[in-house]
C-alpha cells in the first residue's frame, strides 16, 4: 500500500507541474522537460504515468470535470447554482484547474479534446435542470437542452474575462451571471430560498472537503511504480518502459466526446 501511496502522490505532483507550465506557456510550447523538471522527477517518473505530452494534457484536463460532488440540496436549482460557484472557487485556488482551463481554451491545443470538459459541464447542468422541472422549480416556458448550454456557455465567457485579472473577480463575476440566468429560468416562490452570493463556492468547498464520500484511487499502472526498487516509476535498472528514454509516439489518438443530448 505504500508503494501505491507513493505512485498516487507522484501523479498528483506531475499533473501539478503540468498544469503550472501549461497555464504558463499553453500547450504548444510546454515542453516534457519543463514539466519534469518543475515536477522534480525523472523523466522515466514521468513516462510511467503519462505517455506522452497529450496524454499530460488530458490527465489536466479531467481535473475541472464534475470531480467534488455538491451535496443533495432542497432545490435542484440550488444544486445547479453551487456546481458553478465550486468550480469559480476551485478555478481561483486550485492552480490544476486553472491549468486545466487554460488548455480547454487553448485555440492552439488541436490535437486535444478540448470540447469534452464544455459538453461533460453541458451534461451535469441538463440533469439538474431536467430534475428541476420535474419538481416544478421551472418556469414553464424553459427548454432545458437550450438553458444548460447557454449557462455553460456563459459561464466560459465570464471565465475569459476575469482571467485577465488571476481571477480575482471570478467568484463575484459568477454571482452577477447567476443573478440575471436564474430568475428568468427558476419559478418566482423559489428566488429568495436560494442562495447566489460570491461566498457560495467557498462554502460547498469547505463543506465537501468536511465530507468527502469514498473515492476509488487513480490508476497508477500495472506495476505500481516503487522508485526504491528500481520499478518503472523510477527509470531504475531492470525497467521494461520508456525509462529515461525518448517514448515512441502514441498509438492512438485522443478519444473525442460525444455530442451534448437535446432535450426539450
Amino acid at each position: 500500500m505504500a508503494v501505491q501511496d507513493r505512485a498516487i502522490r507522484t501523479r498528483r505532483v506531475i499533473l501539478e507541474a503540468a498544469a503550472s507550465v501549461f497555464e504558463k506557456r499553453g500547450f504548444e510550447a510546454a515542453t516534457i522537460s519543463e514539466i519534469f523538471a518543475t515536477a522534480g522527477v525523472t523523466k522515466g517518473a514521468l513516462y510511467f504515468h503519462f505517455q506522452s505530452k497529450e496524454d499530460l494534457a488530458l490527465g489536466v484536463l479531467s481535473e475541472q470535470d464534475y470531480t467534488l460532488k455538491v451535496p443533495a440540496r432542497a432545490y435542484k436549482v440550488q444544486e445547479l447554482v453551487d456546481v458553478a460557484m465550486l468550480h469559480a472557487h476551485r478555478i481561483m485556488t486550485d492552480p490544476l484547474v486553472r491549468g486545466a482551463v487554460r488548455l480547454s481554451m487553448d485555440r492552439k491545443a488541436q490535437e486535444l479534446d478540448r470540447g469534452g470538459p464544455f459538453i461533460r459541464w453541458s451534461e451535469v447542468a441538463l440533469d439538474l435542470l431536467d430534475e428541476a422541472r420535474s419538481r416544478g422549480e421551472l418556469l414553464p416556458h424553459v427548454v432545458t437542452s437550450e438553458t444548460a448550454a447557454t449557462f455553460v456557455g456563459s459561464f466560459a465567457g465570464v471565465q475569459s474575462m476575469s482571467q485577465a485579472v488571476g481571477y480575482a473577480d471570478l467568484t463575484e463575476k459568477v454571482s452577477w451571471l447567476l443573478r440575471h440566468i436564474i430568475p428568468s429560468v427558476v419559478a418566482p416562490p423559489l428566488l429568495m430560498s436560494l442562495d447566489l452570493s460570491p461566498d457560495r463556492g467557498r462554502d460547498v468547498h469547505r463543506e465537501v472537503l468536511e465530507n468527502p464520500p469514498p473515492a476509488d484511487p487513480p490508476p497508477t499502472g500495472p506495476e505500481n511504480g516503487d522508485p526504491e526498487n528500481g520499478d518503472p516509476e523510477d527509470g531504475a535498472p531492470g525497467n521494461t518502459g520508456p525509462g529515461n528514454a525518448e517514448p515512441a509516439a502514441p498509438s492512438r489518438a485522443p478519444r473525442r466526446a460525444s455530442a451534448p443530448r437535446s432535450r426539450q
